[in-house]
């Protein structure tokens, strides 16, 4: 089972990446995920993504989780 997260809207809404210009990359392990996230958040925020959801597999780990600032 693969690592990934799922983007979300304000609204809680998942938000297809693909729709924008982003490719989340799934990851073998937690760690590689949470890098991932890590290096990206800026950007997913800039381009309207919300919040953030973990997921092993299909199972959700933790989430929903803010990008922006508190």
């Amino acid at each position: 089972m693969t690592w990934h997260w799922r983007l979300e809207d304000p609204s809680g809404t998942a938000i297809d990446p693909a729709s924008l210009g982003i490719e989340v990359a799934e990851a073998d392990n937690q760690g590689d995920a949470e890098s991932w996230l890590g290096e990206n958040w800026r950007e997913l925020l800039a381009r309207g993504v919300a919040t953030v959801t973990l997921f092993h597999g299909d199972d959700e780990v933790y989430g929903p989780m803010s990008l922006a600032a508190t």
